[in-house]
């Protein structure tokens, strides 16, 4: 248990970080990478509560997937519901040409874009950090 506290503190702080980084890159016009960076962010805090339950395989970068397990162990979860699958269309379409037929990423995402997958991801980030006493 104690190396599930450790691990899900790092998960934490390393999706704590990309928030910011996403913030970085909104601030510098950089949208996708913004959009792609906050989806990364919420993933990994999920990923956090998930190990910090002491569940035995999380994988997978869907955060919709991610939300409906946190939802097993935490019903109160429930209220990220929108969130969790919202940020589902900023893992791929943010970084492959190929996921946008006639548009690349850097075009096809703007600022309201980025502030929104900010905002939302602040809002699943606040709700981990309640539920673990770890991360002060």
């Amino acid at each position: 248990m104690k190396d599930d506290i450790a691990d899900a503190k790092r998960w934490f702080l390393q999706g704590s970080q990309d928030l910011d980084d996403a913030k970085f890159n909104l601030s510098g016009n950089r949208y996708n990478v913004a959009c792609f960076l906050a989806q990364q962010s919420a993933e990994k805090v999920l990923k956090a509560y998930l190990i910090a339950q002491g569940a035995e395989s999380v994988w997978g970068h869907s955060t919709w997937e991610l939300y409906k397990l946190t939802k097993a162990f935490d019903e109160s979860f429930l209220i990220i519901e929108n969130e969790a699958r919202l940020l589902e269309k900023y893992y791929i379409p943010t970084r492959h040409p190929d996921a946008l037929p006639g548009a690349i990423p850097s075009e096809a995402f703007d600022e309201n874009d980025a502030k929104s997958a900010i905002s939302m991801t602040s809002k699943i980030i606040e709700l981990v950090q309640s539920k673990l006493n770890i991360i002060s």
